[in-house]
């Protein structure tokens, strides 16, 4: 069942936004006014003229110049925290005291050392973190995990083999930004975690490709090990912890008006194939296809299910408020998305970008 069918009988739960900038807007906010069970009571943002423009479009009476200043007036059931990842330890952090669950976006932190200093402290709050891996709630993903967690009970089409997903560059907005406020007001310098640089290849390399690295795990169903990394970038082999082969493949090719991200995968007797949306599209869900050749003198067969028209980012703010409600457990929690940081540290060791 899809989780926007699920959430018909919720009660509406009240949501604060710290951070409206392009994807505060355009990846979150605007798919969270849209769900009815959800509320979006206040929103928190340093630059004013931005925090007044967008409070005015999205009816959000309530704004405040700090999250700290917000949170001292009102009540929430979930904060949505849109802030460059390698700003969470600085920002992030202090919001775990007041015990309410968390979203962020993607990776959970800009190194390892500062997620286990947020893990720590989330501990200490005693919530949850809720980290934006929005591929996981993406129709054809759903669609999918269910059908490998079923075929490898079944064991009808034998083993699961392999994994490889593919992602090169591409246009991930797609017209994603067409509706996003903007003001000439400059974003205010704010204390970084890491002294490295945007240019640095981790930093470029988890801003970009750490999607990959955690959906390679949701689809294997196992943690995984990176045992090769080729030095120009775009290969990165894995083994999973029951033997298991993974690829990703990242920049094979360039495309200059499409997005041609794909998941490969393989059984004994078959193979299912994902072929997902740029990341911003609206009301669009991936692709499945799923070949079937059981042999036996049994016909092989290919099906290709029609998903519905909700896109990721609104399923993913589906999935938080649901979570709140604690009908669902959230695709992703901060414990899992450390494991994505140490996974990437260990590629780039192996690149030699350590």
């Amino acid at each position: 069942m899809l989780i926007e069918e699920a959430c018909e009988t919720m009660d509406r739960v009240r949501i604060g936004f710290i951070g409206v900038g392009g994807m505060g807007q355009c990846a979150h906010l605007k798919n969270y006014v849209a769900v009815p069970e959800c509320e979006v009571t206040a929103i928190a943002e340093l630059r004013p003229g931005l925090r007044e423009a967008v409070g005015r479009k999205y009816g959000i009476a309530r704004t405040y110049p700090s999250g700290g200043e917000m949170l001292e007036r009102e009540k929430f059931d979930g904060l949505v925290v849109c802030q460059m990842f390698d700003r969470h330890g600085q920002i992030v952090i202090p919001l775990y005291r007041h015990g309410i669950p968390i979203f962020t976006e993607k990776p959970l932190a800009a190194s390892v050392e500062v997620g286990e200093r947020m893990l720590r402290a989330l501990k200490a709050g005693g919530s949850w973190h809720m980290v934006g891996y929005h591929k996981r709630s993406d129709p054809a993903i759903l669609y999918a995990k269910a059908e490998i967690d079923r075929l490898k009970q079944t064991g009808e089409l034998g083993k699961l083999r392999y994994v490889r997903l593919t992602m090169p560059a591409g246009d991930w907005v797609q017209g994603g930004f067409d509706d996003l406020i903007k003001t000439e007001e400059k974003v205010p310098d704010s204390p970084r975690d890491v002294e490295e640089n945007w240019s640095s290849p981790h930093l470029q390399f988890v801003n970009y490709y750490i999607h990959q690295i955690n959906l390679l795990r949701h689809l294997l169903g196992e943690p995984y090990r990176v045992t090769f990394a080729d030095k120009a970038g775009t290969l990165l082999v894995a083994e999973s912890a029951s033997g298991l082969s993974g690829i990703i493949e990242m920049n094979p090719y360039l495309t200059s008006r499409d997005w041609q991200e794909s998941a490969l995968v393989c059984f004994e007797k078959g193979w299912i194939k994902v072929e997902l949306p740029a990341p911003l599209v609206a009301n669009r869900a991936g692709d499945v296809t799923v070949f079937r050749d059981p042999g036996n003198g049994v016909a092989p067969q290919t099906i290709r299910p029609v998903m519905p028209t909700i896109h990721a980012m609104k399923q993913q703010a589906i999935h938080f408020v649901r979570s709140i409600r604690g009908e669902v457990k959230p695709p992703c929690e901060a414990e899992e998305a450390l494991e994505d940081l140490c996974v990437a540290r260990e590629y780039m060791r192996l690149r030699g970008n350590a």
